[in-house]
């Protein structure tokens, strides 16, 4: 019998603007200019994560670059558009990032986090947070929880904050929240059933 996808599932409906969400839930920000555009801003380390994304935003028809700062950082940064703005101020408007009221992330904000830095330490999968926000921390576990993956703080090797997922029918969970691969180049850091099958 073949699996039911499930309605929470990145793969399940269009992509919407309101998914960009999972780019804020880990190093991204959201920047309000006059209570009426935003932009978004994300710190992308590898190739495919930049591709992916890119990909991601222009399906919700927003264009977004690979810029370098002046620290030789790169980033995807997008124009400021009226269409970011309501996200924007519910996550906070640059005031300070805060996790919304009620939020739960579904299948496509959370591919969103994946693309953007998740990826695999030995048997656990990690979702980084931004360190410059301590305060979305502890609100984004239990949302994590609240969509059926709960999950543990952890301190990632370079010693930045991340929420632990362990488990087969967590990473299950996940794996099946997420969907395919988002880019080529990024199957090691997916969440895959390969590698749960070296989790309990």
């Amino acid at each position: 019998m073949a699996q039911q996808m499930s309605f929470f599932s990145a793969e399940a409906r269009h992509p919407a603007v309101a998914d960009l969400a999972g780019l804020l839930c880990g190093p991204g920000q959201a920047v309000l200019f006059a209570r009426a555009t935003a932009r978004l801003v994300v710190p992308v380390d590898t190739p495919w994560r930049m591709k992916a994304l890119v990909r991601a935003c222009a399906e919700r028809g927003i264009r977004a670059e690979v810029d370098t700062g002046d620290d030789g950082a790169r980033c995807l940064r997008t124009a400021f558009r009226v269409d970011l703005a309501p996200l924007a101020a519910a996550w906070g408007g640059g005031a300070g990032k805060a996790v919304p009221a009620g939020f739960v992330p579904d299948g496509a904000a959370l591919r969103m986090w994946v693309a953007t830095v998740g990826h695999w330490s030995d048997a656990a999968y990690l979702l980084p947070l931004d360190p410059a926000a301590p305060g979305t921390h502890e609100p984004l576990l239990f949302a994590l929880a609240q969509c059926g993956l709960p999950a543990t703080m952890h301190q990632t090797d370079d010693g930045g904050p991340a929420l632990r997922l362990i488990g087969r029918r967590r990473l299950g969970r996940l794996r099946e929240l997420v969907g395919a691969p988002a880019a080529t180049g990024c199957a090691e850091q997916w969440p895959a059933v390969s590698r749960m099958r070296a989790v309990s």
